[in-house]
Order: C-alpha cells, then sequence, then structure tokens
C-alpha cells in the first residue's frame, strides 16, 4: 500500500544506477539494479568488496537479459573480481531468481535463512502447468471477480521456475543474532517476517549502513500476503511483530539499502510509518465491514485507489491478509457464502 506521509526522510540520491552501472554509496559498496517486467520495474542489489572477490546481496530474475547484465557489471563495475558469495535476503523471486545461476556458473557460495532456502527451491520444483484445485478454491474463497478467475482456470499460472534459475544443493544459512563479515564491515543478522517468512536484514556495526531487502523500504510498504500454500497464515501479526521488534535498532543517521526505491535515512520515522500504516488500514477495514464483505470487495479502504488487473492478485492476498488477521484476532466474523467466499464481518 502506497505512504502519503514520508515527510522526514532524506534521499541522499535522487536518481537511480542506469542499467549496466553502479553508485559506490560507501566506500567498498555498490548500487547496482536489475530490471523486472511489472509495475515494479526494478530490483536492487549490491556489492560488497571483500578484498579478492564480491559478496552480492540480492539478485534480480532469472532471463537471458539478466544473464548479460551480470556479465556487464562484472566486466565494468565490478573490475572483473569473481563474485565470491551471494546473500539472499529472501525467497522472493526477483531476489534469488539469478542465485542458482551465480553458484553454478560462477562458483559462488550462498548465503539466506533456512525459510527462504526451502521455500524457494520447493517453489522451483513444483511447476504447475494448470492451476492447481486447491488455488482455486482459495481464489474463491477471497470473492475473486468471476472473469479473473475463469482466466485464471485456463491460463498458464506463474510459476517459481520460469524466473528462478534450478538451486543446486547446498547453502549456507543465516540466523537471528549471526554476524557476517562483508565490505569490510561486521554486520548483525536481523530477521524480519511478513514480506516474507525468515526475511534476513543486516545492520553495519561498524558505520551506518543497512542492508534491509524488502522488510523496510522508504517510498512504499512491502506487500503482504496469504497464499494457497498458507491459507490460514497471519503475516499481518508476524509484520506488526517484526517492525515492533526491529524499530529500536533504528538511528537516524542509517542509511537503508533496500530491494526496491532509493536510498534512504530518517530510519526511525519510516519504522513508525510501516507500523502505523497497517494498523490504519486495519482500523479502515473494521469500519468498512460492518456488514459483510468478501477479501475481493475490500479494496477501496485497504488501497484507497483503483486496482487493475495486473494488480489484482497481489491486492487480493493483501486483502485476505489484513481480514484473516481481524478474523484471527477476534475481531471479526466470518461465514461462507453460496459461491465459497468468505464474508467477514465486524464483531460487535
Amino acid at each position: 500500500m502506497p505512504d502519503a506521509n514520508t515527510q522526514g526522510l532524506r534521499y541522499p540520491w535522487d536518481m537511480p544506477p542506469p542499467e549496466g552501472e553502479a553508485i559506490e554509496i560507501a566506500e567498498g559498496v555498490l548500487w547496482m539494479r536489475l530490471p523486472l517486467p511489472m509495475k515494479l520495474d526494478h530490483v536492487n542489489v549490491y556489492a560488497l568488496d571483500d578484498g579478492d572477490g564480491w559478496t552480492i546481496v540480492d539478485t534480480g530474475f532469472d532471463s537471458k537479459r539478466g544473464w548479460a547484465i551480470w556479465e556487464g557489471l562484472l566486466g565494468g563495475p565490478l573490475g572483473g573480481k569473481p563474485i565470491a558469495r551471494v546473500v539472499v535476503t529472501h525467497h522472493h523471486p526477483d531476489h534469488i531468481g539469478m542465485a542458482g545461476w551465480l553458484q553454478s556458473e560462477k562458483g559462488a557460495e550462498l548465503l539466506t535463512t533456512r525459510t527462504a532456502w526451502l521455500m524457494a527451491r520447493m517453489l522451483t520444483l513444483d511447476v504447475q502447468e494448470v492451476a492447481s484445485e486447491e488455488a482455486l478454491a482459495f481464489y474463491r474463497s477471497a470473492g475473486m471477480d468471476s472473469p479473473i478467475y475463469e482466466k485464471r482456470k485456463i491460463e498458464r499460472p506463474f510459476n517459481f521456475a520460469d524466473v528462478v534459475a534450478p538451486l543446486p544443493i547446498g547453502y549456507s544459512r543465516v540466523r537471528q543474532g549471526d554476524t557476517i563479515r562483508m565490505g569490510g564491515r561486521t554486520w548483525d543478522v536481523h530477521i524480519g517476517n511478513g514480506h516474507a517468512p525468515e526475511h534476513a536484514t543486516f545492520w553495519s556495526r561498524d558505520d551506518n549502513l543497512v542492508l534491509a531487502g524488502d522488510q523496510i523500504l522508504s517510498s512504499i510498504s512491502p506487500n503482504i500476503g496469504v497464499y494457497p500454500t498458507e491459507p490460514m497464515a497471519d503475516p499481518i501479526a508476524e509484520w506488526l511483530e517484526a517492525c515492533e521488534r526491529l524499530a529500536p535498532l533504528a538511528r537516524p543517521d542509517h542509511l537503508v539499502l533496500g530491494g526496491h526505491k532509493l536510498p534512504f535515512t530518517g530510519l526511525p520515522l519510516r519504522m513508525r510509518q510501516l507500523i502505523d500504516n497497517h494498523h490504519g488500514a486495519l482500523s479502515r477495514l473494521l469500519d468498512y465491514i460492518d456488514s459483510p464483505k468478501s477479501a475481493s470487495e475490500c479494496f477501496a479502504p485497504l488501497f484507497k485507489r483503483e486496482i487493475g488487473e495486473a494488480e489484482y492478485g497481489l491486492a487480493l492476498v493483501e486483502s485476505v491478509a489484513h481480514l484473516s488477521h481481524l478474523h484471527q484476532a477476534g475481531r471479526a466474523t466470518r461465514v461462507r457464502r453460496p459461491g465459497g467466499a468468505w464474508a467477514y464481518q465486524r464483531k460487535g
């Protein structure tokens, strides 16, 4: 969901690096971008200089264009030095997509959380040519609009394997409380949740840098959704817990290097915004469900803008997440409609 209030945040760079180029944002730390074929059309990746090689944080989608961009970066801004390690913040395809390629083709070591690796490997192996019955039942339970549902029934669904390179067996685990040496700095590992399970963030002990992945973004709130793989998950509760736990770490001078948008300072304010954004959404939603409504009928109070077909899927899973959170917290009831959709209503 967009956040209207970003006053107090500062953006040291008002433009990102062009494709194939890098911006040095601190000594030994390069910021680069790879393209994505969607409305959010980029992912930020970072290279940390370890002397005889690079540690790369996040990777972009796996594609021939992605391979060519990485080859150009290796021969250009990365100065021909090898990529020794790939650190993946979380399992989403735009972050782990090229990790397997960098492992198999460049000999890099993969470091990530156990959940990120297991989720990504499982999903790359689970190729579906048509939507599964479980997925279709989930869409019905969310009240998916009929024309979109009928298309989903017959179209080949998105598969992780479409944009994520095969992941070889073997990775190195990072977990809460670990430290890792990258780019001449010691980083503390703090685990987030909500946007993705066991999402790793890295906080430098030696200066003001934070590698935040998608757990902390500057001008958008990360998507928080419920999916057919775990239909009774409560990522909103996990998100709020993680934000409240990470917020005390934040300093005004922290330079936050996120997975999308621009690096920024003003982290204490941003953490409060990220928390308040979802409390506000839940409050608006409670007011809206004074009469029973399905997830597909709740876009207006959550997003406060029109949702097009390209954004519909992400909007729907986020609407499910907020409604299910209210239900599981005992603040809303739900009943099945004849077509299978859950209709949620404020309690009392």
